[in-house]
């Protein structure tokens, strides 16, 4: 960031007073432009015991597998923009369900936070982010191809609530790129 939104002024790195980071900080009109995580909001959608699953048409990680998932938009609910992703990516309806996992990409200045969905039917086809969906059993998830290591988390985690009948909230912190 070089310059100021509020007036245009070229902007200073320093820790304003009362603060302990660096900010953004215009000199001339005092505007501090703080710079923070964004969320991504996502879900495992399902539809008679499988889960859907989007191929990327859009970088990053174009080609890979993940679940509808996106950035949170000004004015819309978590549960909302996990809906809204899922329509975007899907084409799908889902009723969105309890919260499955929150994972701190810090690498990335992101916050993950999936879902558990049930869709509404079993329709499904690929919008503009998607080269495809497709409907899969839990054995037959492409582990090697997912897109990022928030999906594989929250899949794994996914699969061990279903298997001992569980609704429970996972919360992980990852602090690496992938290759």
């Amino acid at each position: 960031m070089n310059f100021c939104s509020q007036c245009g002024a070229r902007l200073t790195v320093k820790v304003p007073p009362g603060d302990h980071l660096p900010r953004y900080v215009c000199e001339s009109c005092g505007a501090i432009h703080y710079q923070n995580p964004r969320v991504v909001v996502g879900c495992v959608p399902e539809h008679d015991g499988l889960i859907l699953l989007c191929r990327r048409a859009i970088e990053p990680r174009r080609g890979y597998w993940t679940v509808p998932a996106g950035f949170l938009e000004n004015g819309e609910t978590l549960q909302e923009g996990a809906a809204r992703e899922s329509r975007e990516e899907a084409r799908i309806e889902v009723e969105i369900g309890s919260l499955l996992s929150i994972v701190h990409v810090l690498h990335a200045h992101q916050i993950h936070v999936f879902f558990r969905a049930a869709m509404r039917n079993g329709a499904h086809s690929a919008g503009p982010e998607s080269l495809e969906t497709t409907l899969l059993a839990l054995d037959d998830i492409p582990w090697a191809d997912l897109a990022f290591p928030s999906t594989e988390f929250t899949l794994r985690r996914y699969i061990e609530d279903r298997a001992q009948d569980r609704d429970a909230h996972h919360f992980a912190t990852l602090q690496r790129r992938l290759p």
